[in-house]
């Protein structure tokens, strides 16, 4: 069995509600154990059989869809894909303030011309690292709440969709999946 999460993009955030009990109901329906909820910005850790991780997105995205009526975008990584991009961030090391460093999870490894194309916007003060199917960000004035390099502009830019994760919930889905 392996433990994995699963990430849900802008749930909690606007206009798009979900009670973490509906969602822990739905991956246990799914037939997964060991259901916990981290937050209630649509984090979902869980264990089921080693399965591809974009079978299990589709599935819940599905079952969300079906019965609570939500579409979202689903993104799924085991534990030892989150130890893995925990071990590589080019930035947690030297940032003591875990929310000046964030995760953006992609569906996808992006294509590496449009990863080369992709440019801090006009006065922003940032770093960020595509590392496989992450991208790693900086913001070492903490200013993720105003910057234009938002997930809708890195799906545009990067042509996969993508869901942030601040360092602190990123250290924590990594405990949750753990061993």
């Amino acid at each position: 069995m392996t433990r994995y999460a699963a990430l849900l993009r802008g749930v909690n955030v606007g206009a798009t509600r979900l009670a973490m009990a509906d969602l822990r109901r739905v991956v246990a329906d799914l037939g997964h154990t060991d259901v916990r909820t981290y937050l209630q910005s649509g984090n979902v850790v869980f264990t089921a059989p080693p399965t591809r991780d974009e079978v299990l997105a589709e599935g819940i995205a599905g079952r969300l869809a079906d019965e609570v009526g939500l579409r979202v975008p689903v993104l799924v990584r085991d534990g030892g894909e989150l130890a893995a991009l925990v071990g590589a961030s080019p930035y947690a090391g030297g940032q003591n303030d875990p929310t000046r460093v964030l995760v953006v999870f992609l569906s996808a490894a992006p294509d590496a011309a449009r990863v080369r194309e992709l440019a801090v916007p006009a006065g922003e003060e940032m770093a960020y690292a595509v590392v496989g199917r992450e991208l790693h960000l900086h913001y070492p004035a903490g200013n993720y709440g105003r910057t234009k390099f938002t997930t809708a502009y890195l799906e545009k830019k990067l042509g996969v969709v993508a869901t942030a994760r601040n360092w602190k919930s990123v250290l924590a889905l990594r405990d949750l999946t753990a061993g």
